[in-house]
């Protein structure tokens, strides 16, 4: 009778403590996700207000250059897109530099901090240079990669001319609104963007249409207005950083890689990433010379769609960047379960956001292809265009999040430069190729068969998460 009650009295005790650990276990989990999700609205959000912003401000910009007519935003789009180029490269750049910051500021490691902020900020002013250097000297030669239409060349290659001298405080720009995120001050680009939207948006206005007693510049005057606004938001970003700095008490102590095992490792990191974000970004200067080629009409309908593509990928962009953040500094903090659990939260509302804003999109581009004072068949061929990027969105979103923020957070950055190029230059230039040359299909379903290439991509990085093998954290 005592054993069986004193068993019955053990078991209660150990049932009564299981409890007790379940609750504490869940209430854990609770306090994790919503720390989570607080640290995600932090960081996420201003990423994608900002993002959202400039976009709606280059919608605005596009609609005043749009008035100018087709050869004029076909230009426009041929210039931007050599530019592009150097974008992804100073965003790879970023992209390591985040990287590595997320992952020693979660090793509490100020020193290593500092020394892959400073080497990645010299690592693109280097590229800013270089791209400025290219673009100032051979304009035209460039452009002639683009068109045979000598005219667009023209515009195209007075745009470039002007538009490159903004790289520099461009990358500048970059690495600071980097640091600034990963030290969870992501409102402070965000502010900065908005003035610089704002003041880009005025000055087109008065240099495009020759307001206020200023001349009408036309195409040139749109490429001035981003050289002056883009200078002047690096400085306001400047002025704001260096207060932030002064009032948080951080320390950014200067320094370069300078170890070998450190430059290893951190030429581990960069190098895919460049060589990824080149190629890629190669690739859709391919696509982009396709487009010109089968005509200006085509180039400016693919054009006039360029804005909302940079709305809707931009809305959900902060997901990326903050997956970037977050998951790294999990993983420097060895909490790989953590970075696998949450890394599948984010995906969840990447795709969730995205059908939205396809679901959207297709109702209204009807109305947004109006606002243009281009030809009809113009305006036709950019709706059937949105059409097709409605569809591919998502498939877009889930490889910017998985690709973008979560897989290179590891540090493992070859694995998405292989994903990129076997996306790119196996699948997407050869479709375009052939549908563009070959079968002589409509610029819509080149558009749509190249962008076959999202789906591949999507099922090799699917395959790698699952796998967890880009899960690492990095050594000091």
């Amino acid at each position: 009778m005592g054993y069986a009650f004193n068993l019955l009295f053990s078991s209660g005790i150990g049932l009564m403590m299981n409890t007790k650990a379940s609750i504490k276990g869940e209430q854990i989990a609770m306090n994790e996700t919503r720390l989570f999700r607080k640290e995600l609205f932090h960081i996420a959000v201003p990423i994608t207000l900002q993002c959202l912003l400039q976009s709606s401000f280059g919608v605005i910009d596009q609609v005043m250059t749009g008035q100018l007519g087709s050869g004029s935003i076909a230009g426009i789009g041929m210039g931007s897109k050599f530019i592009s180029l150097f974008t992804v490269l100073i965003s790879a750049v970023s992209a390591a530099a985040g990287i590595m910051i997320a992952q020693f500021l979660g090793k509490n490691d100020e020193q290593e901090v500092g020394r892959s902020f400073f080497t990645n900020l010299m690592l693109g002013g280097m590229l800013a240079a270089v791209f400025t250097g290219v673009s100032v000297l051979f304009p035209e030669r460039l452009m002639r990669l683009y068109s045979n239409d000598m005219e667009t060349i023209g515009i195209a290659a007075g745009y470039l001319k002007i538009f490159s001298l903004s790289c520099i405080p461009a990358a500048i720009y970059s690495l600071l609104s980097t640091y600034l995120r990963c030290m969870g001050a992501a409102a402070v680009p965000l502010y900065t963007s908005i003035a610089a939207a704002v003041l880009n948006t005025c000055l087109n206005y008065i240099m495009i249409f020759g307001k206020l007693g200023c001349p009408a510049y036309g195409v040139k005057g749109a490429a001035w207005a981003s050289v002056i606004s883009q200078v002047l938001g690096c400085l306001l970003l400047l002025v704001l950083f260096d207060r932030m700095y002064r009032k948080k008490s951080w320390s950014l102590p200067f320094g370069v890689i300078v170890r070998k095992r450190a430059w290893g490792q951190y030429c581990g990191i960069i190098m895919p990433i460049l060589i990824c974000e080149f190629f890629w970004s190669l690739g859709e200067n391919v696509y982009a010379s396709l487009y010109g080629h089968i005509g200006t009409e085509a180039y400016a309908a693919m054009t006039l769609t360029n804005p909302i593509q940079g709305l809707m990928i931009g809305a959900l962009s902060g997901l990326s960047q903050a997956a970037g953040i977050l998951i790294g500094k999990s993983l420097g903090a060895d909490r790989f379960e953590k970075a696998y659990q949450d890394s599948k939260k984010l995906m969840c509302y990447g795709l969730a956001g995205s059908l939205i804003l396809s679901a959207i999109l297709i109702f209204f581009s009807r109305y947004y292809v109006m606002i243009f004072r281009v030809e009809e068949s113009v305006r036709l061929t950019a709706r059937k265009l949105l059409l097709v990027f409605a569809l591919i969105s998502p498939v877009k979103v889930q490889n910017m999040i998985l690709g973008g923020g979560i897989i290179r957070s590891g540090g493992k950055t070859k694995y998405v430069m292989y994903i990129d190029l076997i996306g790119t230059w196996i699948f997407g230039v050869p479709l375009g190729i052939l549908s563009a040359f070959v079968w002589k299909m409509s610029i819509p379903w080149v558009y749509f068969f190249l962008s076959l290439e999202e789906c591949v991509r999507l099922g090799i990085s699917l395959f790698l998460f699952r796998k967890r093998t880009w899960m690492q954290s990095l050594k000091k």
